[in-house]
């Protein structure tokens, strides 16, 4: 929420040379007068008041929020590049990291209301960087379970053994002198569990300190620059500080694509390496490696913000270029209210009509009692209301999407983490950029007015919906997986498992498929497949592991290790492309809703109410619904991998029914922003309607008026 410091810049802007320097708020800014504002243009008497700091600058406090609001939204979206690989390392449900990623919004909108409390009232540089800090600390601390958790196993030998791929050969009974318990459960322990249950907290931990500590970052930067610039460089500055900050998600999908193309123990490699690649299922990625990057950057661009005045001088002139721009358009800065980012010199005033000019002079707990009323009366606004819940949809599509897209690619598609990834940061991210800068240029160079920019919403909404619907044919179908069948509300059981293995003594826990090309049914290991031998064929670039003399494959074999490969893997460009341009399309739908708030509430209300759609925005969509994504992507899984007892990490789903489902919430969430912009726009029209006769009224009433009153409403005729 934008605040403005109205008795501050006063102090700084006095331009008197006598008695400057009793009004100037703090010793800082009286340091950096320059030569033409002291008396008579004569030098200071302390050299260094001669020299001009960087820090005195608002370009370079432009600079700096712009590196520092990048990294900081790549640390907060690089789990979502990566929670595919958490969920397979740390055993995880797709609810469980749903609730994961959602868990930073629960500090922030815990803190997030008070911003407009203490807006002027806190030296604002000094508390960005502290809370730069803190998401800093946030991402060493989501780092940590990797180094406090044993190295990754990616099969059931003994830590004291070699992985290798003999560890799920089919071992005959007769061999075994007694049945062995499953190496799952004779790892269990009570120290086992505690570490899962602190590993995890850890994570939650970490998410709610990044959350608490994002909140001062943007709302303080922003009315910091809007603050000391000059009225008309301040839509510039803002508008270069949200195209560089918007390149910070796809930032996060391209580092999480190139770590999770290193092993996760790279720090730690067993000896003799590993056979794993990045295909094979059981392979997890440097996850942790891009949170110690991201938390890097994030502390390095914190520095400067120490050193940064409470206050500085308001910025004098104008940039040259702008004045030309100005000069040459004048007429389109005369139609200021038409763009919100030319709203600035008269705006800033109007923002001082309602809570936030009294917010300074109030106590908390006078805050807390006038912010409800204020709440209400905002949310009464039907025009409001209504394009809040249209953006609570699309929120919550954008935030399932940008979730658990990777890992429905991942899934649907048989493709990489890492490639899933670079298709999202080089194709979605970009897509969604472009929408949003398109619908601001439309609604600035065409002067959208609320029924113009209505009508434009609704046709963004009904074109995405409309791409969504090929997306529910585009999959590939489930791989035929041995011993596992579906039943309606039954969940598949050992004893399904076929008898051709019987003979062996294979582990149920144990995940190490294998392929049969031939018939191309995929068996969860080789035990399973009734493989008593492997051949490993060595080449220059890659080595191939082929399991012979199976007794549940046709021929006895040979298997080749790892997952079936999917016949329909070429169809996921396609859906990206579907995927990319409903992004743009939906993104399209940003600035003229958000316009539609600005001029459906009152002058004095504009800057809670932008600050109220924020939070109900974080409340009833980026909090729910990756944990609703995440739950019905859950309900599609045929086998879940168990530890300790408990149900861990799902190796298969059912592609199908994950496709409708994952694209049927997209759809419904889709169906219900349209919903609401077409109620938008009816209201419009009956609003449009109602003026039209109020002005037929008010041009042919008073006629009659006068005939019986005579004169004396002339002055108030005119104004209607």
């Amino acid at each position: 929420m934008l605040m403005k410091t109205v008795d501050l810049q006063g102090q700084v802007n006095t331009d008197g040379p006598v008695g400057e320097e009793a009004q100037m708020p703090d010793k800082d800014t009286k340091a950096m007068m320059s030569v033409e504002d002291t008396p008579g243009g004569k030098a200071c008497p302390n050299p260094q008041d001669l020299r001009p700091s960087v820090f005195y600058s608002i370009k370079f406090f432009v600079l700096c929020h712009s590196l520092l609001q990048l990294a900081q939204l790549m640390i907060s979206g690089y789990l979502k590049s990566s929670i595919s690989t958490v969920e397979k390392r740390f055993g995880l449900s797709s609810q469980t990291s749903g609730l994961l990623a959602a868990f930073n919004e629960v500090g922030n909108t815990a803190l997030i209301v008070f911003v407009s409390y203490f807006g002027s009232r806190v030296h604002r540089p000094r508390l960005i960087g502290y809370g730069a800090v803190v998401v800093a600390l946030a991402g060493l601390l989501m780092s940590l379970p990797h180094f406090i958790s044993e190295p990754y196993r990616y099969d059931h030998t003994s830590p004291d053994m070699p992985q290798d791929y003999e560890a799920s050969l089919c071992q005959p009974t007769t061999l075994v002198p007694a049945p062995t318990p499953a190496p799952s459960n004779s790892s269990c322990s009570s120290n086992t569990e505690a570490q899962h249950l602190a590993v995890v907290g850890i994570m939650f931990m970490a998410q709610t300190l990044l959350g608490v500590g994002s909140v001062p970052i943007q709302p303080f930067g922003i009315s910091y620059i809007d603050d000391f610039a000059h009225n008309s460089n301040s839509p510039l500055y803002l508008g270069i500080l949200f195209a560089i900050t918007m390149m910070g998600p796809g930032m996060a999908y391209g580092l999480g694509g190139l770590m999770l193309r290193l092993y996760v123990d790279i720090d730690r490699m067993p000896e003799g390496g590993i056979r794993l690649t990045s295909k094979d299922p059981r392979w997890v990625g440097a996850w942790w490696l891009g949170f110690l990057i991201s938390a890097a950057a994030v502390a390095l661009a914190a520095i400067p913000y120490f050193f940064f005045p409470k206050e500085m001088p308001k910025e004098k002139h104008e940039l040259r270029f702008r004045r030309r721009v100005l000069a040459a358009s004048a007429s389109t800065v005369s139609k200021g209210e038409d763009s919100p980012s030319e709203k600035s010199p008269g705006a800033s005033q109007e923002k001082h009509d309602g809570l936030a000019q009294i917010a300074p002079d109030l106590t908390v707990i006078q805050f807390i009692k006038v912010f409800p009323r204020v709440l209400l009366r905002t949310l009464r606004h039907p025009i409001f209301l209504l394009v809040v819940l249209s953006q609570v949809c699309t929120s919550s599509m954008v935030a399932g999407m940008a979730t658990f897209l990777p890992k429905f690619l991942e899934r649907q598609f048989s493709v990489t983490a890492s490639y899933a990834n670079l298709l999202i940061g080089s194709l979605t991210i970009p897509s969604a950029i472009m929408g949003i800068v398109l619908g601001g240029v439309l609604v600035k160079r065409l002067h959208l007015g609320p029924m113009r920019c209505g009508i434009l919403c609704l046709l963004g909404a009904l074109s995405c919906l409309l791409l969504s619907l090929p997306l529910f044919f585009m999959g590939c179908p489930t791989h035929q997986i041995a011993g596992i069948t579906r039943q309606p509300g039954n969940l598949p059981g050992p004893e399904l498992f076929p008898a051709c293995s019987e003979p062996c003594s294979c582990p149920l826990d144990d995940f190490n498929p294998v392929c049969d090309p031939r018939a191309h049914v995929e068996y969860l290991t080789p035990c399973q497949a009734g493989c008593t031998s492997l051949v490993a064929q060595e080449a220059l670039d890659k080595s191939q592991v082929f399991y012979t003399n199976c007794s549940c494959v046709a021929g006895g074999g040979p298997v080749s290790a790892g997952s079936c490969d999917s016949a329909c893997s070429h169809l996921v460009l396609p859906f990206m492309f579907l995927v990319s341009l409903g992004a743009a399309l939906a993104s399209l739908t940003h600035t003229p809703s958000f316009m539609l708030i600005l001029r459906g509430v009152k002058k004095e209300d504009k800057t809670l109410a932008v600050g109220i759609q924020f939070m109900l925005l974080r409340v009833l969509a980026w909090m729910p619904s990756p944990v609703i994504h995440g739950s019905a992507i859950d309900t599609t899984c045929v086998h879940w991998a168990q530890s300790c007892g408990r149900r861990a990490v799902c190796r298969y789903y059912d592609h199908d029914l994950l496709r409708n489902r994952f694209v049927g919430l997209q759809f419904f969430f889709k169906t219900g922003s349209l919903a609401c912009f077409a109620l938008i726009l009816a209201i419009l029209r009956q609003q449009v309607k109602e003026e039209g006769t109020q002005v037929t009224v008010s041009t042919s009433g008073p006629q009659q008026q006068l005939l019986a009153s005579g004169s004396g409403k002339k002055p108030e005729e005119s104004s209607v």
